[in-house]
């Protein structure tokens, strides 16, 4: 019987929805090791952002992998914050429900549908000949091959 081949899109599902598990399983390795931290600051740096933003339902352009990346942390953060403030509120918070909590959360979000980007459904840069007009289009003029007017 054959095995089904994984995809590279479902393979960065997976690696994301396994990251936040990782990062739990971190925090049983003993005092303050790199080995403890780095992989729990980079999750909730980064994971809950990319989980949002990544699972595209189709390729992303190069710009809007840009604006993806760059969106990734702020998002992650402020994920972050809400689930530490409700946990808070709550009198719930300690690091092992907080983790499992945002991992929960990513390992939801990384098989739903990104949130949609406005560079993945256009060019970071608007073509020439676009049908788009812009205020400025009648101050500027297209400079031709050749410096043409």
């Amino acid at each position: 019987m054959a095995h089904p081949r994984l995809t590279p899109r479902v393979q960065r599902r997976a690696v994301l929805a396994a990251s936040g598990w990782v990062a739990l399983a971190a925090t049983a390795i003993p005092g303050g090791s790199p080995l403890r931290w780095i992989p729990v600051l980079a999750f909730v740096v980064l994971a809950p952002g990319l989980a949002l933003m990544l699972p595209q339902p189709v390729g992303l352009r190069p710009g809007a992998r840009l604006e993806a990346l760059a969106l990734a942390a702020p998002v992650s953060l402020s994920v972050a914050t809400i689930t530490a403030t409700a946990l808070f509120l709550t009198k719930a918070f300690s690091l092992t429900v907080f983790l499992v909590v945002l991992a929960l959360f990513v390992s939801v979000a990384a098989t739903l549908p990104g949130v949609p980007l406005p560079a993945a459904t256009r060019g970071a840069v608007e073509r020439a000949g676009s049908t788009r007009t812009s205020p400025f289009s009648s101050r500027f003029r297209i400079r031709r091959p050749g410096g043409g007017r």
